[in-house]
């Protein structure tokens, strides 16, 4: 769990069914102090039985991204722009899902359920379907014979609009999410990740409950 808006309705959506063990990542982007605030309200909201934390400082290292690197800035967001932005970082998920793997099969986990997004997200490359189609591959030739994890994306295919929905069906506590990359306080507004989320909850026809510096016109939901 990020502490974003969608790993908050995937939790939403795995706690009616089990009991849920919560990983978050660090890994040196601008908001994580927040973001870790956000996932461990999030994992008591849920009643997470266990939960993981783990530093990747090396992502700062390694770079290539403006959300790790601050000599980039994040820039404002266009959605109307088919280019992967800036903020992406370079095969971030597959070492996410590679320490999610190894708890999960040192705890004898059945599945690593993840809210990734690719139909209506930023087109990062580690969010297509295909690619945790054969990451599910890597799982079953990678563990041991007994080992029988999968890794489930329920939101993959669905616009944000409709993340929004499901997770008021699921009562998600979005009031207790972080989704800006460049804020800690009140979120931006005007990021890619701000635009989506409140891109998102306007077609939904739904308030967003966090604080926001800027709401652009697209944003404001008409009573």
């Amino acid at each position: 769990m990020s502490g974003g808006m969608d790993s908050c309705v995937t939790a939403a959506i795995a706690a009616r069914e089990h009991q849920i063990a919560a990983l978050h990542a660090s890994y040196g982007q601008r908001t994580e102090t927040r973001e870790l605030r956000c996932f461990h309200a999030l994992a008591d909201y849920f009643k997470a039985a266990a939960r993981l934390i783990v530093r990747l400082d090396y992502f700062a290292e390694i770079g290539g991204s403006s959300l790790t690197d601050m000599r980039m800035p994040v820039g404002d967001a266009n959605l109307k722009n088919p280019n992967i932005p800036n903020t992406y970082v370079p095969f971030r998920n597959a070492h996410f899902l590679s320490i999610a793997t190894s708890w999960a099969e040192a705890i004898g986990a059945s599945r690593i359920i993840v809210g990734a997004v690719w139909e209506d997200s930023s087109g990062y490359s580690d969010c297509r379907p295909e690619y945790y189609d054969v990451f599910n591959n890597l799982i079953r030739v990678g563990t041991r014979p007994e080992t029988n994890v999968t890794v489930e994306t329920p939101l993959i295919r669905l616009k944000k609009r409709d993340i929004v929905k499901r997770g008021m069906e699921l009562q998600a506590p979005f009031h207790l999410t972080w989704s800006c990359y460049r804020e800690t306080d009140a979120a931006c507004g005007v990021c890619d990740s701000c635009a989506l989320r409140l891109k998102a909850f306007q077609e939904a026809g739904v308030d967003d409950p966090i604080a926001y510096q800027t709401r652009p016109e697209y944003a404001q939901v008409s009573n």
